[in-house]
C-alpha cells in the first residue's frame, strides 16, 4: 500500500492523479483542494480511499492542518507528495514587453505583480509545502517528492523554439526546478527522491478557446514543430498522468534532483 498527497487536485492533472492512483484500492490518496465545496468531481468518484482536504498552498496554516489530518489516517507517514498546484497566469501572458518604446507606465506595476504572484505560488509555496510534509515523508517508504514543472522552464527549449509568451510562468518554474535541486542535494543521503517533472503539453481547458486563443496556440504549435516536426498537439490529462506515473515509479534515489519530461527524458513534447 502507498499513500499520496496531491495539491491542486480538484481538476485537470491533479484530479487525474487522484483518479488513477485511487483506482488501486490499496492506495490511500489525499486530494488537497482550495475549496471542498466546489471539488464535486472528486466526490463523484465515490472512493473510500480518497480523502478530500481543503488546503491552499499559499496558506501555511491550512497546509499544517492538512498534514495533521493525513497523519491521523496514516499513523504519521506519507510515501509521496505531488506538488501539482500552480499559477499558470493565462490572463497575463507576455507581461515582459520587449519594445521599450511601447512600454506603458502601468505595465511596470503589472509585470512586478505578475512575477511576484507567480514566484510566490510556483516556488515559495512549494518550499513551504515540502517543509510542512517532510516529517511525514521521513516516516514513509517511498520518500518521493514530485514537483510538476514544465518544458517551458528549459532555457535551451525556449531559445531554440523562440517561445517568449509565457514569461512569468516560465521564470517561476525555472526557480522551482532549482528548489528541487537544492532539496535533492540536502536529502539524498536520507533516501529521499526529489523530481521536477514536466507533464508535456496537456489539454486541461474547461471551456472552448476564443478565436484569439486559437490564433496564439497555432503560432505556438508552429514554433514547437520546428523542434518536434512530428508533434501532433496536446495530450489528454489521462495520457499525461499515466506516462508521469511510469516515470515516478521507476525513479530511484540515484535520479534525485532530475528535471524530466513525462517521457522520462528531456523530450518535452
Amino acid at each position: 500500500m502507498s499513500s499520496y498527497a496531491i495539491t491542486g487536485a480538484a481538476r485537470g492533472i491533479g484530479y487525474e492523479y487522484v483518479n488513477q492512483l485511487s483506482a488501486n484500492s490499496a492506495n490511500t490518496v489525499f486530494a488537497l483542494v482550495r475549496n471542498k465545496a466546489t471539488a464535486t468531481k472528486l466526490v463523484e468518484l465515490g472512493r473510500s480511499n480518497v480523502y478530500v482536504i481543503q488546503a491552499d498552498i499559499t496558506d501555511n496554516k491550512t497546509l499544517k492542518a492538512a498534514a495533521a489530518e493525513i497523519s491521523k489516517v496514516t499513523g504519521g507517514s506519507l510515501d509521496h507528495l505531488i506538488n501539482n498546484a500552480a499559477y499558470a497566469g493565462e490572463e497575463a501572458r507576455d507581461r515582459i514587453k520587449y519594445d521599450l518604446d511601447e512600454f506603458p507606465a502601468h505595465m511596470e506595476e503589472d509585470l512586478t505583480r505578475d512575477l511576484s504572484h507567480s514566484f510566490n505560488v510556483n516556488a515559495i509555496a512549494v518550499v513551504h509545502t515540502i517543509n510542512i510534509f517532510l516529517p511525514l515523508l521521513r516516516n514513509g517508504n517511498a520518500k518521493k517528492v514530485i514537483t510538476i514543472s514544465t518544458g517551458l522552464a528549459d532555457t535551451d527549449f525556449i531559445v531554440k523554439s523562440e517561445t517568449y509568451a509565457t514569461s512569468s510562468y516560465s521564470i517561476s518554474k525555472a526557480a522551482v526546478n532549482m528548489v528541487v535541486a537544492f532539496y535533492a542535494a540536502k536529502f539524498k543521503s536520507q533516501g529521499f527522491v526529489f523530481l521536477a517533472l514536466s507533464p508535456g503539453l496537456v489539454n486541461t481547458a474547461l471551456k472552448p478557446p476564443t478565436q484569439e486563443e486559437i490564433a496564439e496556440f497555432s503560432l505556438m504549435l508552429k514554433k514547437f514543430r520546428t523542434l518536434y516536426p512530428d508533434f501532433e498537439g496536446p495530450i489528454t490529462p489521462e495520457t499525461s498522468v499515466r506516462m508521469q506515473l511510469e516515470v515516478i515509479n521507476k525513479i530511484t534515489v540515484a535520479d534525485t534532483g532530475a528535471f524530466l519530461s513525462h517521457k522520462g527524458s528531456k523530450e518535452w513534447l
